[in-house]
């Protein structure tokens, strides 16, 4: 098996594990996102709202999409950020990547997947706020209210029916709501990778140097701490520079009516910004900041160790020996 597509399956497979443990903080922030009311809520009022309204199982509304989308987006990710960066690697043999060569891969890599995954993560985001309207809209684009009736609670879709919920509505083309500043979020896990690869280059060699100094001949090694902080800290710094970003893309994979009228990604920023104020392009920061942190940890961890088991286990199978025909 190549050593890319070891990579990709171990991306996906830990990208599903830190999903799973974080999802209730994409919840949340995903609400919060896409919420146009000015009420400044914290993360524990807005647990407290959900469970008091919908229960333990609102918080996971989504989830099966999300572990769907996270798998799908991972192992394209992992597949072609590995198989780029090992192409470049191996025209210079001796060297890591430098800062602008992580930035061309990560570009590489978060393009293609975005185009690939967008559909699921519209499932996954009309799932999660469904239910924060009182009367969601009909096929024909109406709602199922008028003055004197009562509102009733939306309904909760399972992902096939919020598939056919979406073409009914929007047709197919709605599968790609927010494609605009997705793609504009391929610079986050650039960003994220970049910094996550020189900090381990500059940790790596500054350990390096120390088993040099000290005439140890063996290699520097990474432990699962060094990776947990070394991701967390990577994706702090790519969520915080884009998460305007998020805001807005979260809007228009939800397919609100007001979201429909953004003629850009760009334009986005600027009406929210007007109509709601810079705290608008920010709603949900705080869930999304430490189920970011949590979710790079967990996957940088994950999905190196699974690489590692994937790769001794698959080492320790024994090869086929072709048989030599005898001749009579």
């Amino acid at each position: 098996m190549e050593d890319s597509l070891i990579h990709a399956v171990a991306g996906g497979a830990g990208g599903m594990v830190a999903m799973a443990l974080t999802y209730p903080l994409i919840f949340i922030s995903t609400r919060a996102a896409v919420d146009k009311n000015n009420d400044k809520k914290s993360v524990k009022e807005a647990v407290l709202e959900v469970l008091k309204t919908e229960g333990i199982p609102g918080l996971y509304s989504g989830l099966s999409s999300s572990l769907l989308g996270i798998a799908v987006t991972n192992f394209v990710y992992y597949g072609f950020y590995e198989k780029s960066k090992s192409v470049v690697l191996r025209s210079r043999p001796g060297k890591g990547l430098s800062t602008l060569e992580s930035i061309l891969v990560g570009m590489i890599a978060g393009s293609a997947t975005t185009i690939i995954s967008n559909p699921i993560w519209v499932i996954q985001t009309t799932q999660a706020v469904r239910t924060m309207e009182p009367n969601p809209p009909t096929p024909s684009g109406t709602t199922t209210s008028d003055s004197s009736a009562p509102l009733q609670k939306p309904q909760k879709l399972g992902f096939l029916k919020t598939i056919n919920h979406i073409l009914e509505n929007d047709g197919i083309v709605a599968f790609w709501r927010g494609i605009g500043p997705a793609l504009a979020l391929v610079v986050n896990p650039v960003i994220q990778y970049t910094v996550f690869e020189q900090l381990k280059n500059r940790l790596l060699a500054r350990r390096t140097a120390r088993l040099r100094a000290a005439g140890s001949a063996s290699a520097a090694v990474l432990t699962s701490l060094d990776l947990f902080f070394l991701g967390s800290l990577s994706k702090l710094v790519a969520t915080g520079s884009t998460y305007p970003y998020i805001v807005i893309k979260s809007r228009m994979q939800a397919g609100h009516a007001t979201a429909k009228e953004y003629k850009s990604a760009f334009d986005g920023l600027l009406k929210v910004a007007r109509e709601e104020g810079i705290h608008g392009l920010y709603k949900g920061i705080e869930s999304k900041l430490v189920q970011s942190v949590l979710t790079a940890a967990i996957l940088f961890v994950s999905q190196q160790r699974i690489y590692e088991l994937t790769k001794a286990a698959l080492s320790n199978v024994p090869k086929a020996v072709p048989k030599v025909a005898k001749h009579a």
